[in-house]
C-alpha cells in the first residue's frame, strides 16, 4: 500500500476533519458527505484509509461547501505544513536554457 508524504506526519488525521465535516453538515454517512462535496464515494474511503491525501481541489469544496477557511480545515486534518509545493522543482529557479533564447530585436521568424 502506498501512502503519501503528509500521511508520515504524526498529526495527520483526515479522519478527524471527515468526522468534523459529517457533524457540521449534519450528514449521516460518508456517502452523503462524497454526495455533499461531489466526489465519487470511493474518494472518501481512500482519503480515511490513508491511501489519498486531501487535495487543494477537495479542501477548496470543503471550503465552499462549509464556509471554514482553508487554515481550519487543515488543522481539523493535523497539516500543520506552513509552506506547500506541488514538487521539488516548484519554486526554484528556472535553468537558462541558450536555446530557447528570443530572437535578436529584428530578427523575427515568419
Amino acid at each position: 500500500m502506498a501512502h503519501h508524504a503528509l500521511a508520515s506526519q504524526e498529526s495527520y488525521n483526515p479522519n478527524h476533519l471527515l468526522d468534523i465535516l459529517l457533524g457540521k453538515m449534519q450528514l449521516k454517512n460518508d456517502a452523503a458527505l462524497s454526495r455533499m462535496l461531489e466526489v465519487a464515494p470511493p474518494v472518501i474511503s481512500k482519503i480515511r484509509h490513508h491511501r489519498l491525501p486531501v487535495g487543494a481541489s477537495l479542501l477548496i469544496r470543503m471550503h465552499e461547501v462549509t464556509g471554514m477557511s482553508i487554515r481550519d480545515l487543515r488543522d481539523l486534518m493535523g497539516d500543520r505544513r506552513t509552506k506547500y509545493r506541488l514538487s521539488d522543482a516548484q519554486g526554484r529557479p528556472k535553468a537558462e536554457d541558450k536555446s530557447a533564447e528570443a530572437p535578436a530585436p529584428g530578427n523575427y521568424a515568419h
